[in-house]
């Protein structure tokens, strides 16, 4: 029997499932991540084995690649705040000091417990840095006038750290491949450092200002389709994304900008912003299943429990030690309540950003024995992720919907 024909009738079934049983789902400690990961693990090689292909390097670093874009775009969009420092200060906090305190920690693991090098560990917690933007969909802001401060934190979060994490994953490649730092530490400052991130910035708000613009300047002459009016601002992530790469700025940065200031463009026309955020909502969505389901096609038994011990101990010390006490550290002085700083401390999802910083990092000529080690501790830690946020995130989220609505009737 045609192996194809099984897999769309087996994939058409899942979303079929996923979509009718919406309702149900949402009352139970499950992700729809998780779903697609054990549907996925069921395709492949310890299931039904009806996916046999397993994807090259490359495929899999396009795809992540574009999954992580439509989410920035849609976590810029989704934030409806004021650009002052004082409306930002849990954003700042965390990309600024836990992102870098993050990476330095786990580092340091990997170098004095896994006797990694200084530049291989350095490597490996910069692919682990980034939350993920996709999964935590459940922890993000509901809708565009959302206020509440974990969201907000959270999504800004997501949306900045897949951005910037790109610095430190350049500068592990550069430390595992060459320790001597004189050879290459100015470049990293001067381009992947101050340059890189400066073009991400105008870019995403050149790029963005122009496609509004031309978007309603000829809407004044002739009013294009409804429902080709969506795809206007999956042209602003393509072009935002291509023309920042092209001049060696951080595309996933500029994109995150630009849904920042697509958003401010049509505040006065909050139809048309619901609709684009609905439509790249409805993208994301799609392109969610088709990663998840293809990572758990690759997941092999054989090399994860080799690398099992590793993998937990990271794990481990990222999810319960470096984050939590990351975000303590953090927010001290924050004055935020002590539930909401908690929870930033445990919804600290990795997912398919770190897949495509690994996938970049193998591009750029990690090989050998370190490549198959930092590839199944990342495919590991991913999955763990998944599985431990993905079921504990609606039951914790109900609790602190529910403590925040407390709170608010006894003031």
């Amino acid at each position: 029997m045609n192996t194809y024909i099984l897999s769309l009738l087996v994939i058409g079934l899942l979303l079929l499932g996923v979509t009718l049983g919406s309702g149900w789902i949402k009352r139970l400690p499950l992700s729809y991540a998780l779903i697609y990961l054990v549907f996925g693990i069921l395709l492949g090689n310890y299931g039904l084995g009806l996916v046999k292909i397993r994807p090259d390097t490359q495929f899999l670093q396009r795809l992540t690649e574009f999954v992580v874009i439509v989410s920035v775009f849609g976590c810029g969009l989704k934030i409806n705040r004021p650009l002052k420092l004082w409306a930002w200060q849990s954003s700042i906090r965390l990309i600024g000091l836990l992102m870098p305190l993050s990476i330095l920690a786990l580092a340091a693991i990997a170098h004095y417990i896994l006797g990694m090098s200084w530049g291989a560990g350095g490597l490996l917690a910069a692919i682990l840095s980034p939350t993920d933007p996709v999964l935590a969909s459940e922890v993000q802001l509901d809708h565009i006038e959302d206020k509440d401060e974990l969201r907000f934190a959270l999504t800004c979060e997501g949306g900045l750290n897949d951005s910037l994490a790109f610095p430190f994953v350049y500068f592990g490649i550069y430390a595992q491949s060459n320790p001597n730092w004189e050879n290459w530490f100015k470049k990293w400052v001067a381009v992947d450092l101050i340059w890189a991130i400066a073009a991400g910035i105008v870019m995403g708000i050149i790029v963005a200002k122009a496609v509004v613009w031309i978007d309603r300047t000829l809407q004044k002459r002739r009013q294009a389709d409804d429902l080709m009016e969506d795809f206007v601002a999956l042209s602003i992530i393509l072009l935002t994304y291509s023309l920042t790469e092209l001049v060696n700025g951080y595309g996933f940065l500029a994109v995150f900008v630009a849904g920042l200031v697509v958003q401010r463009s049509y505040s006065h026309q909050p139809n048309k912003r619901l609709a684009q955020l609905e439509f790249i909502g409805q993208i994301e969505k799609l392109l969610e299943v088709t990663a998840i389901i293809i990572l758990g096609t690759l997941l092999l038994y054989e090399p994860m429990l080799k690398y099992a011990t590793q993998s937990l101990l990271i794990a481990g010390s990222l999810f319960l030690l470096i984050r939590p006490l990351g975000v303590w550290l953090a927010m001290l002085g924050a004055n935020l309540p002590w539930k909401t700083s908690r929870l930033m401390g445990w919804f600290g999802i990795r997912g398919l950003g770190s897949i495509y910083y690994l996938t970049y990092a193998l591009s750029k000529g990690v090989t050998g024995k370190f490549a198959t080690q930092i590839t199944w501790i990342t495919y590991s830690v991913v999955v763990l992720s998944v599985i431990i946020h993905g079921v504990s995130a609606s039951p914790l989220m109900n609790w602190y919907e529910k403590e925040k609505m407390n709170s608010s009737l006894s003031d």
